[in-house]
This record gives C-alpha cells, sequence and structure tokens, in this order.
C-alpha cells in the first residue's frame, strides 16, 4: 500500500462537550497549526508523557509513523497517539528492521476523558496500512498513569480493555522496567501476515534469549 496515505482519516465525533474532529497520519505542518492546551501539563501529581506540540510534530516526521489526534473545531487538541518505531537501542528493535512499531501513547485531557475518545483515537492509529505484517505493541508503566481519581489496577483493566479490543494480547517479559511494579503490562498485537520465524524471534527477545544464540 502507497506511504504515506493521500488523504488523512478525518471524522467527526459528537460528544456532550461539543463535536471534536478525530484525525489519523497527521502532517507536521497540520499538528503546528493546533494549539496544545494547558490540560497536559498543569497538574501538580500528573504530567503527560507528552508535554510539548514538538513532540507530536517529531512523531509524525518519523517514517511510517501515526500521529493521531482529537482537537475541537476551534483547532485545540484535546487528545493524540502516536504509533512509530522504538528507538533502536531498546530491546523489541532486535526482532527485526521496522518489524515493530509501539503505540507510544494514547492520550486524553481531563476535560474530555469518558467520551470515547481513546477508543476512537486507538482506532485510527490500528488504521495503519501495514498493521499486518508488523508487530504492535504498548507498554504500560503505572508511574506514567493518571491516577488522582482512580485506583491503579481498575486503571490497569481499563488499558486491557481498550486494547483487547483492537487484537491486543498481554505477553510475559522480563523486561526490568516492566517488571518493576506488578500492575505494570505489556501488550501486543501480531500481524496475520507476520512470517513464523519473526514470531519465534519475537518470543526469544521478550526474554533475552536472542543473546545467547
Amino acid at each position: 500500500m502507497p506511504w504515506p496515505p493521500n488523504n488523512p482519516k478525518q471524522i467527526e465525533w459528537p460528544t456532550t462537550q461539543g463535536t471534536v474532529i478525530i484525525s489519523a497520519f497527521s502532517t507536521p505542518e497540520h499538528i503546528a497549526a493546533l494549539e496544545f492546551v494547558q490540560e497536559y501539563t498543569k497538574y501538580a501529581r500528573y504530567r503527560s508523557i507528552v508535554s510539548q506540540k514538538e513532540t507530536l510534530i517529531r512523531a509524525a516526521s518519523q517514517p511510517d509513523s501515526n500521529v493521531s489526534l482529537a482537537f475541537t473545531p476551534k483547532g485545540k487538541i484535546v487528545g493524540f497517539g502516536i504509533l512509530e518505531y522504538p528507538p533502536s537501542e531498546e530491546r523489541w528493535h532486535r526482532v527485526g528492521e521496522r518489524m515493530m512499531m509501539e503505540i507510544s501513547v494514547v492520550e486524553v485531557g481531563r476535560p474530555w476523558r469518558a467520551l470515547g475518545l481513546s477508543k476512537k483515537i486507538l482506532e485510527c492509529l490500528m488504521a495503519h496500512p501495514s498493521r499486518e505484517e508488523k508487530i504492535l505493541y504498548m507498554v504500560g508503566y503505572s508511574w506514567t498513569w493518571d491516577l488522582e481519581k482512580i485506583p491503579v489496577m481498575v486503571y490497569r483493566d481499563l488499558l486491557v480493555h481498550l486494547f483487547s479490543a483492537q487484537g491486543f494480547q498481554t505477553f510475559q517479559t522480563n523486561d526490568p522496567n516492566i517488571m518493576m511494579r506488578p500492575e505494570n503490562l505489556f501488550m501486543a498485537r501480531i500481524g496475520a501476515h507476520v512470517p513464523e520465524e519473526t514470531k519465534e524471534r519475537f518470543r526469544r527477545v521478550r526474554f533475552d534469549l536472542d543473546r545467547y544464540g
């Protein structure tokens, strides 16, 4: 399939807070023209792992990436998601060149939560034309979650439910950061056209077995 898509996917989503526009494959120019609201940076006990619009612009500039946005008709970004390749120093890079892609963030500002936006953003991220040729994954670290009004295991269950609806499964791994806390999780979706040898390498990389031949 051609890359990038000629026409970014865009839908209007009616909510109790007003209409929100959901856009996939956002370009750096499109993101630059929007406003990054303070909802991601203003809370004393929580700060999004993406705290600047420039992070979204950089991600959208990377090969094959998909930055999906939720924004108001006035151009205020109220939610976003990023699908991108992992850095070369991460273990998942060892599964194969450009074989694994990470959903590194799905974030919705507090006033716009419980409106179904996370689900819509994730659906847009999953519209990637190469999804069946790759292993998509997410890593859940509880220290990045907004837990001010929700118990940690309830938040974890919400994430599992959200990603399971898109074909993700939980997998075990000996990654020390994931093992640091019991609520942390690793989920992945193996594309229908991923070769068996890549699946086996994925299994070995999860436990660092690939380092021992």
